[in-house]
């Protein structure tokens, strides 16, 4: 019984050590949503207000341009990512969730 013991605690310490300190926690499955594109508020920031009214932080992935299309109704898909604070309050809007971007589809080049 001890030697189980062991081997599970030597087990849980070395997947402790495997994962980079720092490292964001991916959560869930892939979310699709289509709104417009706008500027975050910072330079590398973007966010985008859906239908109905819930707005997403986003994060470019490497292979994904956000700034080409802001302005633009855009469909995106992205992993939710764990955040470590409740929902944040920007100048421009309160943000609910934030996404990793792994694709971005433009819908039409102007929002409603």
């Amino acid at each position: 019984m001890k030697a189980k013991t062991l081997a599970a605690s030597a087990l849980g310490a070395a997947l402790l050590w495997a994962v980079p300190a720092g490292a964001q926690e991916k959560k869930g499955s892939p979310v699709t949503v289509t709104g417009c594109l706008a500027q975050g508020d910072q330079s590398n920031e973007y966010s985008i207000k859906v239908a109905t009214g819930k707005t997403y932080g986003l994060q470019a992935g490497s292979d994904v341009n956000l700034k080409a299309h802001l302005g633009h109704k855009v469909t995106i898909t992205g992993t939710p990512m764990s955040e470590k604070k409740e929902p944040v309050k920007t100048e421009k809007t309160e943000e609910s969730e934030h996404l990793q971007v792994s694709n971005l589809a433009m819908v039409s080049t102007a929002c409603p």
